[in-house]
Protein backbone atom coordinates (compact mmCIF):
# COMPACT_ATOMS: atom_id res chain seq x y z
CA UNK A 1 0.00 0.00 0.00
CA UNK A 2 0.76 3.10 -0.72
CA UNK A 3 0.87 2.66 2.40
CA UNK A 4 0.04 5.57 3.00
CA UNK A 5 3.97 7.07 4.99
CA UNK A 6 3.15 9.67 8.18
CA UNK A 7 5.83 12.41 9.76
CA UNK A 8 5.71 10.80 12.24
CA UNK A 9 21.63 15.08 18.89
CA UNK A 10 28.16 17.73 20.74
CA UNK A 11 31.27 18.62 19.71
CA UNK A 12 34.02 20.21 21.94
CA UNK A 13 37.17 18.98 22.65
CA UNK A 14 40.00 21.40 21.85
CA UNK A 15 42.55 23.01 23.91
CA UNK A 16 41.14 26.15 24.05
CA UNK A 17 37.66 26.83 25.10
CA UNK A 18 36.27 27.93 21.89
CA UNK A 19 33.22 30.61 21.57
CA UNK A 20 30.08 29.60 19.13
CA UNK A 21 30.00 32.21 16.55
CA UNK A 22 27.82 35.16 16.97
CA UNK A 23 25.54 34.39 13.65
CA UNK A 24 21.53 33.61 14.34
CA UNK A 25 19.99 30.34 13.70
CA UNK A 26 18.00 31.95 10.86
CA UNK A 27 17.87 30.60 7.42
CA UNK A 28 17.32 26.93 5.84
CA UNK A 29 18.24 23.64 7.35
CA UNK A 30 17.83 20.66 5.63
CA UNK A 31 18.44 16.74 6.42
CA UNK A 32 16.78 13.13 6.01
CA UNK A 33 15.06 11.74 8.52
CA UNK A 34 15.23 7.37 8.58
CA UNK A 35 11.86 6.36 10.42
CA UNK A 36 12.06 3.08 10.07
CA UNK A 37 12.09 1.72 6.67
CA UNK A 38 11.77 4.88 4.85
CA UNK A 39 14.32 8.07 4.92
CA UNK A 40 12.22 11.13 4.34
CA UNK A 41 13.64 14.82 3.27
CA UNK A 42 13.19 17.77 6.33
CA UNK A 43 13.51 21.08 5.77
CA UNK A 44 13.29 24.16 8.98
CA UNK A 45 12.77 27.53 7.46
CA UNK A 46 13.55 29.45 10.92
CA UNK A 47 13.16 33.31 10.30
CA UNK A 48 13.98 36.40 12.86
CA UNK A 49 11.16 38.10 14.20
CA UNK A 50 10.85 40.98 16.83
CA UNK A 51 9.88 38.43 19.07
CA UNK A 52 12.63 36.04 18.58
CA UNK A 53 11.80 33.57 15.97
CA UNK A 54 9.59 31.61 14.34
CA UNK A 55 9.69 28.61 11.65
CA UNK A 56 8.17 26.42 9.15
CA UNK A 57 8.89 23.20 8.28
CA UNK A 58 8.29 20.87 4.70
CA UNK A 59 8.54 17.52 3.86
CA UNK A 60 9.05 17.39 0.09
CA UNK A 61 8.87 13.36 -0.17
CA UNK A 62 5.44 13.71 1.68
CA UNK A 63 4.35 16.93 -0.12
CA UNK A 64 3.81 18.97 2.79
CA UNK A 65 5.23 22.27 2.68
CA UNK A 66 5.08 25.29 5.26
CA UNK A 67 3.53 24.04 8.02
CA UNK A 68 4.18 26.42 10.76
CA UNK A 69 5.62 25.91 14.31
CA UNK A 70 3.49 26.08 17.45
CA UNK A 71 6.85 27.84 19.25
CA UNK A 72 10.96 28.35 17.78
CA UNK A 73 13.52 28.89 20.35
CA UNK A 74 16.92 29.29 19.96
CA UNK A 75 18.97 28.95 23.59
CA UNK A 76 22.34 28.05 25.14
CA UNK A 77 22.74 27.52 21.22
CA UNK A 78 19.76 24.88 21.20
CA UNK A 79 17.07 24.72 18.62
CA UNK A 80 13.42 24.20 19.75
CA UNK A 81 10.73 23.39 17.73
CA UNK A 82 7.47 22.18 18.15
CA UNK A 83 4.52 21.14 15.79
CA UNK A 84 1.45 20.37 17.69
CA UNK A 85 -0.79 19.25 14.55
CA UNK A 86 1.32 16.48 14.13
CA UNK A 87 2.47 15.85 17.23
CA UNK A 88 5.90 16.40 16.70
CA UNK A 89 8.99 18.37 17.52
CA UNK A 90 12.88 19.03 17.12
CA UNK A 91 15.58 19.71 19.61
CA UNK A 92 19.19 20.14 17.99
CA UNK A 93 22.57 21.84 19.03
CA UNK A 94 24.83 23.93 16.99
CA UNK A 95 27.76 23.02 15.73
CA UNK A 96 31.07 25.06 16.36
CA UNK A 97 30.82 26.09 12.55
CA UNK A 98 27.40 27.23 12.99
CA UNK A 99 26.98 24.98 9.85
CA UNK A 100 25.17 21.80 11.40
CA UNK A 101 23.15 21.24 14.16
CA UNK A 102 22.73 18.15 15.50
CA UNK A 103 19.34 16.55 17.38
CA UNK A 104 16.49 14.90 17.04
CA UNK A 105 13.02 14.62 16.14
CA UNK A 106 9.92 13.37 17.87
CA UNK A 107 6.59 12.38 17.39
CA UNK A 108 4.40 9.71 18.83
CA UNK A 109 6.48 8.97 22.05
CA UNK A 110 9.20 8.42 19.49
CA UNK A 111 12.69 9.55 18.83
CA UNK A 112 14.53 9.65 15.31
CA UNK A 113 17.91 11.20 15.06
CA UNK A 114 18.28 14.21 12.82
CA UNK A 115 21.02 16.05 11.90
CA UNK A 116 20.93 19.14 10.03
CA UNK A 117 22.69 21.40 7.47
CA UNK A 118 22.72 24.89 6.27
CA UNK A 119 20.87 25.61 3.29
CA UNK A 120 18.22 24.23 0.83
CA UNK A 121 18.17 20.27 -0.29
CA UNK A 122 18.86 19.97 -3.51
CA UNK A 123 16.17 18.79 -6.22
CA UNK A 124 15.55 15.26 -7.11
CA UNK A 125 16.05 14.43 -10.37
CA UNK A 126 12.57 12.72 -11.91
CA UNK A 127 13.09 12.88 -15.57
CA UNK A 128 9.60 11.04 -15.99
CA UNK A 129 7.79 13.80 -14.57
CA UNK A 130 5.98 15.77 -18.00
CA UNK A 131 7.13 20.19 -18.27
CA UNK A 132 4.70 22.06 -19.71
CA UNK A 133 3.28 22.82 -21.67
CA UNK A 134 1.52 19.85 -22.53
CA UNK A 135 -0.18 18.79 -26.05
CA UNK A 136 -3.48 18.13 -24.49
CA UNK A 137 -6.20 19.85 -22.57
CA UNK A 138 -5.72 20.27 -18.92
CA UNK A 139 -8.98 21.26 -16.72
CA UNK A 140 -9.03 22.52 -12.82
CA UNK A 141 -12.09 20.95 -11.73
CA UNK A 142 -14.25 20.54 -8.84
CA UNK A 143 -17.31 18.04 -8.07
CA UNK A 144 -19.07 16.90 -5.32
CA UNK A 145 -19.71 13.95 -2.73
CA UNK A 146 -23.62 14.96 -1.53
CA UNK A 147 -23.38 11.56 0.62
CA UNK A 148 -20.17 13.20 2.95
CA UNK A 149 -20.91 17.00 1.89
CA UNK A 150 -17.24 16.68 0.61
CA UNK A 151 -16.13 19.07 -2.37
CA UNK A 152 -13.38 17.08 -4.55
CA UNK A 153 -10.66 19.13 -6.50
CA UNK A 154 -8.84 17.38 -9.16
CA UNK A 155 -7.54 18.07 -12.84
CA UNK A 156 -9.16 16.53 -16.02
CA UNK A 157 -6.97 15.80 -18.94
CA UNK A 158 -8.34 15.46 -22.27
CA UNK A 159 -6.54 14.43 -25.42
CA UNK A 160 -8.34 16.99 -27.50
CA UNK A 161 -11.34 19.69 -27.04
CA UNK A 162 -13.42 17.81 -29.45
CA UNK A 163 -14.54 13.96 -29.99
CA UNK A 164 -15.30 11.46 -27.28
CA UNK A 165 -12.94 9.30 -25.50
CA UNK A 166 -12.43 6.70 -23.29
CA UNK A 167 -11.55 7.82 -19.72
CA UNK A 168 -10.56 6.95 -16.45
CA UNK A 169 -10.76 7.57 -12.75
CA UNK A 170 -7.21 7.37 -10.92
CA UNK A 171 -8.21 6.78 -7.01
CA UNK A 172 -5.06 6.75 -4.47
CA UNK A 173 -3.67 4.54 -2.14
CA UNK A 174 -3.42 4.69 1.73
CA UNK A 175 -2.72 8.12 3.57
CA UNK A 176 -3.42 11.48 2.87
CA UNK A 177 -2.55 11.96 -0.89
CA UNK A 178 -2.74 14.77 -3.26
CA UNK A 179 -3.86 14.36 -6.74
CA UNK A 180 -0.74 13.42 -8.64
CA UNK A 181 -0.22 11.05 -5.31
CA UNK A 182 3.02 12.67 -4.60
CA UNK A 183 5.46 10.53 -2.12
CA UNK A 184 9.34 10.91 -1.77
CA UNK A 185 9.41 13.50 -4.81
CA UNK A 186 7.83 11.07 -6.80
CA UNK A 187 4.31 11.99 -8.88
CA UNK A 188 3.15 8.51 -9.81
CA UNK A 189 -0.20 10.07 -10.65
CA UNK A 190 0.99 12.62 -12.83
CA UNK A 191 3.25 10.51 -14.38
CA UNK A 192 -0.07 8.16 -15.32
CA UNK A 193 -2.30 10.56 -16.23
CA UNK A 194 0.13 12.27 -18.91
CA UNK A 195 0.54 8.71 -20.45
CA UNK A 196 -2.37 7.78 -21.06
CA UNK A 197 -3.56 10.93 -22.19
CA UNK A 198 -0.91 11.31 -24.79
CA UNK A 199 -2.31 7.86 -25.92
CA UNK A 200 -5.92 8.98 -26.20
CA UNK A 201 -7.64 8.60 -22.94
CA UNK A 202 -8.97 10.84 -20.45
CA UNK A 203 -8.07 11.08 -17.07
CA UNK A 204 -9.63 12.56 -13.84
CA UNK A 205 -7.45 12.60 -10.62
CA UNK A 206 -8.39 14.37 -7.28
CA UNK A 207 -7.11 15.41 -4.15
CA UNK A 208 -8.00 12.93 -1.20
CA UNK A 209 -10.68 14.16 1.24
CA UNK A 210 -9.27 16.63 3.60
CA UNK A 211 -6.45 17.07 1.26
CA UNK A 212 -4.94 20.24 -0.34
CA UNK A 213 -7.98 21.92 -2.21
CA UNK A 214 -10.45 18.97 -1.21
CA UNK A 215 -13.01 19.71 1.38
CA UNK A 216 -14.05 17.15 4.42
CA UNK A 217 -11.70 15.65 6.84
CA UNK A 218 -9.15 12.99 5.91
CA UNK A 219 -8.51 12.10 9.26
CA UNK A 220 -11.49 9.87 10.43
CA UNK A 221 -12.44 8.66 6.89
CA UNK A 222 -11.92 4.86 6.12
CA UNK A 223 -11.68 2.60 2.74
CA UNK A 224 -15.82 2.85 2.48
CA UNK A 225 -15.47 6.95 2.49
CA UNK A 226 -12.80 7.11 -0.05
CA UNK A 227 -14.94 4.22 -2.62
CA UNK A 228 -17.55 6.98 -1.87
CA UNK A 229 -15.45 9.86 -3.22
CA UNK A 230 -14.82 7.53 -6.28
CA UNK A 231 -18.04 6.97 -6.61
CA UNK A 232 -18.77 10.43 -7.12
CA UNK A 233 -15.45 11.26 -9.33
CA UNK A 234 -17.27 8.37 -11.73
CA UNK A 235 -20.30 10.02 -11.83
CA UNK A 236 -18.81 13.49 -12.49
CA UNK A 237 -16.37 12.35 -15.29
CA UNK A 238 -19.62 10.46 -16.97
CA UNK A 239 -21.46 13.95 -16.99
CA UNK A 240 -18.39 15.20 -19.15
CA UNK A 241 -19.39 16.22 -23.13
CA UNK A 242 -15.69 14.94 -24.42
CA UNK A 243 -16.17 11.39 -22.70
CA UNK A 244 -17.02 8.12 -24.54
CA UNK A 245 -20.28 7.04 -21.65
CA UNK A 246 -19.20 3.29 -22.94
CA UNK A 247 -15.87 3.70 -21.92
CA UNK A 248 -15.46 5.09 -18.16
CA UNK A 249 -13.28 3.03 -15.75
CA UNK A 250 -11.17 3.07 -12.45
CA UNK A 251 -8.07 2.44 -12.08
CA UNK A 252 -7.04 2.44 -8.08
CA UNK A 253 -3.26 2.42 -6.17
CA UNK A 254 -3.23 -0.26 -3.22
CA UNK A 255 -6.03 0.74 -1.33
CA UNK A 256 -7.48 2.91 -3.99
CA UNK A 257 -7.76 -0.38 -5.68
CA UNK A 258 -10.21 -2.00 -2.93
CA UNK A 259 -12.13 1.36 -3.58
CA UNK A 260 -12.20 0.65 -7.32
CA UNK A 261 -13.63 -2.80 -6.30
CA UNK A 262 -16.07 -1.45 -4.11
CA UNK A 263 -17.40 1.08 -6.59
CA UNK A 264 -17.48 -1.55 -9.33
CA UNK A 265 -19.41 -4.55 -7.60
CA UNK A 266 -22.08 -1.69 -6.73
CA UNK A 267 -22.39 0.08 -10.34
CA UNK A 268 -22.78 -1.67 -13.39
CA UNK A 269 -22.03 1.43 -15.61
CA UNK A 270 -18.22 1.29 -14.42
CA UNK A 271 -16.74 -0.41 -17.55
CA UNK A 272 -13.51 -1.81 -16.63
CA UNK A 273 -11.02 -1.83 -12.80
CA UNK A 274 -7.38 -1.70 -12.77
CA UNK A 275 -6.01 -2.67 -9.24
CA UNK A 276 -2.77 -1.53 -9.64
CA UNK A 277 -0.89 -3.21 -6.03
CA UNK A 278 -4.43 -4.10 -4.94
CA UNK A 279 -4.75 -6.19 -2.08
CA UNK A 280 -7.30 -9.74 -2.33
CA UNK A 281 -6.98 -10.65 1.19
CA UNK A 282 -8.56 -9.45 4.11
CA UNK A 283 -6.46 -6.45 5.95
CA UNK A 284 -5.20 -8.10 8.98
CA UNK A 285 -3.58 -11.03 6.69
CA UNK A 286 -2.43 -8.19 4.80
CA UNK A 287 -0.69 -6.24 7.46
CA UNK A 288 0.87 -9.91 9.09
CA UNK A 289 2.15 -10.68 5.48
CA UNK A 290 3.21 -6.98 5.15
CA UNK A 291 5.23 -7.15 7.95
CA UNK A 292 6.88 -10.21 7.43
CA UNK A 293 8.06 -9.56 3.90
CA UNK A 294 9.36 -5.97 5.40
CA UNK A 295 11.63 -7.58 8.31
CA UNK A 296 12.81 -10.38 6.41
CA UNK A 297 13.45 -8.13 3.09
CA UNK A 298 15.11 -6.04 5.52
CA UNK A 299 17.52 -8.58 7.46
CA UNK A 300 15.67 -8.94 10.29
CA UNK A 301 16.26 -12.39 12.47
CA UNK A 302 13.71 -15.30 12.31
CA UNK A 303 12.69 -14.44 16.42
CA UNK A 304 12.13 -10.49 15.95
CA UNK A 305 10.05 -11.71 12.77
CA UNK A 306 8.37 -14.11 14.50
CA UNK A 307 7.82 -11.30 17.47
CA UNK A 308 5.97 -9.01 15.53
CA UNK A 309 3.99 -11.63 13.77
CA UNK A 310 2.96 -13.47 16.74
CA UNK A 311 2.52 -9.38 18.62
CA UNK A 312 0.42 -8.39 15.80
CA UNK A 313 -2.11 -11.11 15.47
CA UNK A 314 -2.56 -10.44 18.83
CA UNK A 315 -3.45 -6.75 18.62
CA UNK A 316 -5.70 -7.58 15.28
CA UNK A 317 -7.94 -10.72 16.90
CA UNK A 318 -8.60 -7.86 19.47
CA UNK A 319 -9.95 -5.45 17.10
CA UNK A 320 -11.77 -8.29 15.40
CA UNK A 321 -13.57 -9.19 18.55
CA UNK A 322 -17.18 -7.54 18.78
CA UNK A 323 -16.52 -5.46 21.94
CA UNK A 324 -16.88 -1.79 22.52
CA UNK A 325 -13.97 0.34 22.24
CA UNK A 326 -12.89 0.86 26.04
CA UNK A 327 -12.57 -2.97 26.33
CA UNK A 328 -10.18 -3.16 22.93
CA UNK A 329 -8.00 -0.44 24.51
CA UNK A 330 -7.47 -2.10 27.81
CA UNK A 331 -6.94 -5.36 25.88
CA UNK A 332 -4.88 -3.85 22.95
CA UNK A 333 -2.89 -1.26 26.14
CA UNK A 334 -1.95 -4.85 28.27
CA UNK A 335 -0.03 -6.48 25.22
CA UNK A 336 1.46 -3.13 24.71
CA UNK A 337 2.81 -2.26 28.26
CA UNK A 338 5.85 -4.36 28.85
CA UNK A 339 7.21 -4.03 25.50
CA UNK A 340 6.98 0.20 25.08
CA UNK A 341 6.79 3.03 27.08
CA UNK A 342 4.03 5.31 27.89
CA UNK A 343 4.13 7.41 24.70
CA UNK A 344 4.69 4.88 22.29
CA UNK A 345 1.60 2.99 23.85
CA UNK A 346 -0.32 5.94 23.54
CA UNK A 347 0.91 6.75 19.65
CA UNK A 348 0.24 2.74 18.85
CA UNK A 349 -3.29 2.77 20.53
CA UNK A 350 -4.42 6.05 18.65
CA UNK A 351 -3.43 4.52 15.73
CA UNK A 352 -4.77 0.72 15.86
CA UNK A 353 -7.82 2.24 17.00
CA UNK A 354 -8.41 4.79 14.37
CA UNK A 355 -11.49 4.09 12.47
CA UNK A 356 -9.43 3.44 9.16
CA UNK A 357 -7.11 0.47 10.89
CA UNK A 358 -10.41 -0.98 12.40
CA UNK A 359 -12.34 -0.80 9.14
CA UNK A 360 -9.28 -2.12 7.13
CA UNK A 361 -8.58 -5.00 9.23
CA UNK A 362 -11.98 -6.52 9.00
CA UNK A 363 -12.22 -5.54 5.40
CA UNK A 364 -11.91 -8.47 2.62
CA UNK A 365 -11.88 -7.21 -0.41
CA UNK A 366 -13.31 -10.77 -2.07
CA UNK A 367 -16.92 -9.25 -0.75
CA UNK A 368 -17.06 -7.17 -3.66
CA UNK A 369 -14.67 -8.68 -5.74
CA UNK A 370 -16.95 -11.66 -6.69
CA UNK A 371 -19.76 -9.11 -7.39
CA UNK A 372 -17.50 -7.32 -10.19
CA UNK A 373 -18.62 -8.14 -13.61
CA UNK A 374 -16.46 -5.72 -15.73
CA UNK A 375 -12.81 -6.29 -17.43
CA UNK A 376 -9.94 -6.25 -14.42
CA UNK A 377 -6.77 -5.83 -14.74
CA UNK A 378 -4.92 -6.51 -11.55
CA UNK A 379 -1.09 -6.07 -11.73
CA UNK A 380 0.96 -6.00 -8.30
CA UNK A 381 5.03 -5.68 -8.99
CA UNK A 382 7.13 -9.35 -8.38
CA UNK A 383 9.13 -7.13 -5.73
CA UNK A 384 6.44 -5.67 -4.03
CA UNK A 385 7.13 -6.17 -0.41
CA UNK A 386 3.38 -3.92 0.75
CA UNK A 387 1.18 -6.03 -1.03
CA UNK A 388 3.20 -9.57 -1.86
CA UNK A 389 1.95 -10.26 -5.10
CA UNK A 390 1.26 -14.17 -5.33
CA UNK A 391 -0.81 -14.62 -2.30
CA UNK A 392 -3.16 -10.99 -3.10
CA UNK A 393 -2.88 -11.87 -6.80
CA UNK A 394 -4.47 -15.83 -6.46
CA UNK A 395 -7.10 -14.32 -4.08
CA UNK A 396 -8.42 -11.53 -6.56
CA UNK A 397 -8.30 -13.96 -9.41
CA UNK A 398 -10.35 -16.78 -6.96
CA UNK A 399 -12.49 -13.98 -6.03
CA UNK A 400 -13.79 -12.81 -9.66
CA UNK A 401 -13.83 -16.60 -10.87
CA UNK A 402 -16.42 -17.17 -7.92
CA UNK A 403 -18.50 -15.12 -9.13
CA UNK A 404 -18.52 -15.65 -12.73
CA UNK A 405 -16.23 -13.09 -14.00
CA UNK A 406 -13.72 -14.93 -16.19
CA UNK A 407 -13.01 -11.47 -17.96
CA UNK A 408 -9.48 -10.68 -16.34
CA UNK A 409 -5.91 -10.28 -16.65
CA UNK A 410 -3.34 -11.08 -13.58
CA UNK A 411 -0.26 -9.62 -14.28
CA UNK A 412 3.12 -9.54 -11.86
CA UNK A 413 5.88 -7.68 -13.96
CA UNK A 414 9.37 -8.77 -13.04
CA UNK A 415 11.46 -6.46 -10.59
CA UNK A 416 9.08 -4.11 -9.59
CA UNK A 417 7.98 -2.45 -6.19
CA UNK A 418 4.80 -1.37 -5.16
CA UNK A 419 5.34 2.16 -6.61
CA UNK A 420 5.98 0.14 -9.84
CA UNK A 421 9.16 1.52 -9.95
CA UNK A 422 12.36 -0.91 -10.97
CA UNK A 423 13.89 -1.60 -8.16
CA UNK A 424 17.09 -3.72 -6.35
CA UNK A 425 15.74 -4.74 -2.93
CA UNK A 426 11.55 -3.43 -2.80
CA UNK A 427 11.68 -1.91 0.52
CA UNK A 428 10.03 1.71 0.74
CA UNK A 429 13.75 2.72 1.95
CA UNK A 430 14.73 2.82 -2.02
CA UNK A 431 11.35 4.76 -3.22
CA UNK A 432 13.08 8.02 -3.24
CA UNK A 433 16.22 7.21 -4.47
CA UNK A 434 15.08 5.67 -7.46
CA UNK A 435 15.02 7.92 -10.52
CA UNK A 436 12.26 6.37 -11.85
CA UNK A 437 8.66 6.74 -11.13
CA UNK A 438 6.31 5.02 -13.22
CA UNK A 439 8.36 1.77 -14.92
CA UNK A 440 7.17 2.03 -18.93
CA UNK A 441 6.38 -1.41 -18.80
CA UNK A 442 3.55 -1.09 -15.80
CA UNK A 443 2.44 2.09 -17.98
CA UNK A 444 2.32 -0.19 -21.11
CA UNK A 445 -0.06 -2.87 -19.49
CA UNK A 446 -2.66 -0.41 -18.27
CA UNK A 447 -3.11 1.53 -21.83
CA UNK A 448 -2.89 -1.86 -23.52
CA UNK A 449 -5.64 -3.27 -21.54
CA UNK A 450 -7.58 0.08 -22.02
CA UNK A 451 -7.24 0.23 -25.38
CA UNK A 452 -7.72 -3.92 -25.64
CA UNK A 453 -11.87 -2.94 -24.58
CA UNK A 454 -12.22 -0.80 -27.67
Amino acid sequence: MNTTVKILIFLALSIHVMEVPAQDISGIWNGKLDVGMISLRIVFHIHQTADGYSATMDSPDQGMKGLAAGSTGFDNNTLTLSFPTIGAGYEGTRSHSGDTLKGAFTQGGQRFPLDLARGGMAETNRPQHPVKPYPYVEREVKFENPEANVTLAGTLTLPDEKGKYPAVVLISGSGAQNRDEELMGHKPFLVLADFLTRNGIAVLRYDDRGTHASTGVFATATTADFASDARSAFRFLARQKNIDPAQIGLAGHSEGAIAAAVVASENKDVDFIVMMAGPGIRGDSLLILQSTALLQASGADAYATGFATTLNRKIYDVILQDTDSEQKEKEIRHLLTEHMGKEQIEAQLKTVLSPWTQYFIRFNPATCLEKVQCPVLAMIGSKDLQVPPDENLSAIQKALAGGGNNKFTMKKPEGLNHLFQECTTGLPTEYGGIEQTFSPVALNMILEFIQSLK
